[in-house]
């Protein structure tokens, strides 16, 4: 079992930066899950932002690439993801998942991953 508790959303202004965390608390090794970053967007489907596996490999959406990082702390259960550059359309919930699948022709889909958090909203601003 998995929980996952998302922080450090807020309002920003575009072109500004974003850190968001995801604290991790598991019952078996917490290096052993993938981890994942959605977002959603009101009355829009929620969309893949980045991923990255236990052994580092990384995965963004095309939308975030260049402009994001994903990285993860498995020696304090916490996974992170940096945006700079932000746009209005970066607008929406974000979402943080963790599983025990990576299958690179399925990251970007919400049923590949086991656990969710809360979410924590993020508004830019133009």
């Amino acid at each position: 079992q998995v929980q996952l508790v998302e922080s450090g959303g807020g309002l920003v202004q575009a072109g500004d930066f974003l850190r968001l965390s995801c604290a991790a608390s598991v019952a078996s090794d917490f290096c052993s899950y993938a981890m994942a970053w959605f977002r959603q967007a009101p009355v829009k489907e929620r969309e893949f932002v980045a991923s990255i596996s236990w052994n580092d490999q990384v995965y963004y959406a095309d939308s975030v690439k260049g402009r994001s990082t994903i990285s993860r702390d498995n020696a304090k259960n916490t996974g992170r993801l940096q945006m700079s550059s932000l746009k209005p359309e970066d607008t929406g919930v974000y979402y943080c998942a963790a599983g025990t699948r990576f299958r690179p022709s399925s990251i970007g889909r919400v049923d590949e991953y086991d656990y969710w958090g809360q979410g924590t909203q993020v508004t830019v601003s133009s």
